[in-house]
């Protein structure tokens, strides 16, 4: 079996160390993807640290993968080598569900298979894209245009999309009034798209340390939460409330900004459980969701949408040594937004 380079943590928690991890012989419709950058997102750190439930080791992670086709098995049909492409969260699902028909691979009824810490049907392990190298069905693999660069592009393949979602399902455009919680990985692509998509975006963030950034990426205001005041003016103003961090909140603070049939649509993973007052969504009609990733067809759409609007991900590109370091500083909340991984530093 043929064999890459890439980066692994051997158990729980412990540091990166490069070894020498198998690729699959190309089925018939797998492509060979020479990947040349891989986005960290806090779920890998999550798994590696197995905060979320017993993991597979050694893990490479890696779901935000953008790199170019170097072979193609005999059956492809839709990419050729050095086509541009990316690989997100997933690498299969049964093709037969009705949510697979619909090109919603993420609700596969047989349970889509993870991109790593994950096995396909058949048992195998797979690994993800902190390495030089992954085989994935042609089915899960998407086209990056030439629009976005490369690098920009890894974090699309997760934070874009799972902020894609959200904001495409309840109808923002034109006219729309959206507040973005939190500034992060996840927060600065839901600007990003709002703002793309003609709405009139405010952020919501603990204090006004990331106030600039907002209005670079093009929102009107910057709102600081710590002050309680701050919500309570703004009661009643938002078709949509998109929250995008993990930090526990007091959930009907943020409902009561809700116009009328508005939508608090939830991105993040908070450990505590919510509570509400049926009064706080009855009155209004109002809506508390949440929101899992895309399916491929919707990430493809993400994609076109980026290049056509130049839109990419916010990164700080780093080598393979600075893993773990990254690790730490997406946990306190120092990057801005996204780091890359340069995966041709894996040696």
């Amino acid at each position: 079996m043929p064999s890459t380079t890439a980066l692994q943590a051997p158990s729980a928690g412990a540091p990166f160390e490069v070894a020498e991890i198998p690729v699959r012989d190309l089925r018939d419709d797998d492509i060979l993807i020479d990947v040349k950058y891989a986005g960290i997102c806090h779920s890998d750190i999550h798994q590696v640290r197995e905060e979320w439930g017993t993991a597979i080791f050694p893990m490479t992670p890696g779901h935000e993968i953008a790199g170019v086709v170097s072979s193609v098995g005999a059956g492809v049909s839709r990419y050729k080598v050095g086509d541009r492409v990316g690989v997100g969260c997933m690498v299969d699902s049964c093709g037969e569900c009705e949510f697979c028909k619909d090109g919603e691979e993420q609700f596969c009824t047989k349970g889509a298979v993870m991109t790593y810490n994950g096995r396909g049907y058949d048992g195998e392990e797979t690994k993800g894209g902190y390495s030089q190298q992954v085989a994935v069905s042609e089915r899960f693999v998407c086209s990056i245009p030439e629009g976005v660069g490369l690098d920009e592009a890894a974090p699309l393949l997760c934070a874009g999309i799972t902020t894609w979602a959200p904001l495409k399902r309840w109808g923002v455009g034109p006219g729309s009034k959206v507040a973005v919680v939190g500034l992060g990985g996840l927060g600065h692509m839901g600007v990003k798209f709002a703002v793309a998509l003609d709405a009139d975006v405010t952020v919501l963030s603990r204090s006004d340390a990331k106030a600039d950034d907002s209005r670079a990426l093009g929102a009107v205001a910057h709102v600081a939460t710590a002050d309680p005041e701050n919500l309570k003016a703004l009661r009643g103003t938002f078709d949509v409330v998109l929250n995008t961090v993990s930090a526990d909140l007091e959930v009907h603070r943020y409902i009561s900004l809700l116009r009328p049939l508005g939508v608090f649509a939830n991105v993040g993973m908070p450990t505590e459980a919510w509570s509400i007052r049926p009064s706080a969504v009855v009155g209004g009609s109002r809506v508390v969701a949440g929101s899992n990733i895309g399916g491929i067809q919707a990430t493809q759409d993400m994609l076109d949408f980026c290049a056509a609007k130049g839109i990419g991900a916010s990164i700080e590109t780093i080598g393979a040594g600075d893993v773990d370091a990254a690790y730490e500083r997406v946990v306190a909340g120092d990057v801005r937004y996204r780091f890359v991984i340069d995966t041709a530093t894996i040696r």
